[in-house]
């Protein structure tokens, strides 16, 4: 049986359209420290957490879209933090926008071990938003536009003494994401995210924002007997405001830490691979209890459609 740690949250406040990278993994190796100073074993950083949110801008020339893409990592300005992080054993996940040698766009997360070499690595598979221009918004959410839904679909990995898996920010409200990493008896998901609100696309819920957000983590973490933590860019930015509530959501569902700023902020809390197995064996024993001859809509059908 392996033996509990300590996984951290790392929420962030906003950053500016004008902030450099190496400004802002200033900020996330303060974060870095902070959660060592706890005893944590790995810490999760939100999505796209390099820059500020840019899907938020519609632009054509490419140069201008590539600019806030990663060639490689770590690169020069995120050295740094993959250093700092092996001299003080830790590991960590970091969201960030991939641009591959193909020239191919990703919303992307790593997972980084504690001697800062990079085991995992997950690509964005449910984006949200839009492709075309919407100038009468407030603000637009083009993810679909500079991105291409992910091609590594959710896999887990061996790391920190547990079966860790990752998603990012839309991919939580979908229960097929925490399912597939279940059924790979994942232990530990670590999840990143940028969520503007008010959201100009469902405003009738934008007073249970904050709830839909908790909702499909806890959902997401007992429905699968499995660690969840989500990690927010929040605060402010650009005129944009973004949710906050970076949270852990033990095995049972129950929310064990959660944020109080909208700013800056670690969380930590304990990992204990034996809870999982709690649920595993009993109401989540897939084994035992699963009937896949009945899912068969789940993989044959992507929209809904009334019965006949």
């Amino acid at each position: 049986m392996s033996d509990p740690f300590i996984v951290a949250a790392a929420q962030t406040g906003p950053v500016a359209r004008g902030e450099t990278r190496a400004a802002v993994v200033r900020r996330l190796i303060a974060l870095l420290r902070a959660a060592h100073a706890r005893g944590a074993a790995v810490v999760a950083f939100p999505e796209l957490v390099l820059t500020t949110f840019f899907p938020r801008y519609w632009m054509e020339d490419a140069r201008e879209i590539d600019a806030w893409f990663e060639r490689e990592m770590p690169g020069p300005e995120t050295r740094p933090l993959f250093e700092t992080a092996a001299a003080l054993g830790i590991g960590f996940s970091l969201g960030y926008a991939e641009l591959t040698a193909q020239g191919r766009r990703f919303n992307t997360s790593i997972l980084v071990d504690g001697t800062g070499r990079i085991v995992g690595t997950y690509r964005k598979v449910h984006l949200p938003g839009h492709a075309d221009h919407k100038p009468d918004r407030p603000y637009q959410h083009l993810e679909k536009k500079y991105f291409e839904p992910g091609d590594l679909g959710f896999p887990v990995w061996r790391a920190f003494g547990a079966h860790v898996g990752m998603a990012i920010c839309n991919d939580r409200r979908w229960p097929e994401t925490y399912r597939v990493m279940g059924l790979q008896d994942v232990e530990l998901v670590l999840i990143g995210y940028n969520t503007p609100v008010p959201s100009v696309m469902t405003p009738q819920y934008d007073h249970l924002a904050a709830f839909h957000n908790h909702l499909s983590m806890q959902a997401g973490a007992y429905q699968n007997a499995t660690y969840v933590v989500g990690a927010a860019k929040a605060g402010l930015e650009e005129g944009s405001s973004l949710l906050a509530g970076s949270c852990i959501v033990a095995p049972s569902g129950e929310i064990i830490a959660q944020a109080a700023s909208a700013d800056d902020e670690v969380i930590t809390a304990l990992v204990d691979p034996a809870l999982c197995q709690i649920n595993k064996r009993t109401t989540f024993n897939f084994a035992a209890h699963r009937r896949c001859e009945h899912y068969g809509l789940i993989t044959a059908r992507t929209g809904a459609a009334p019965p006949a």
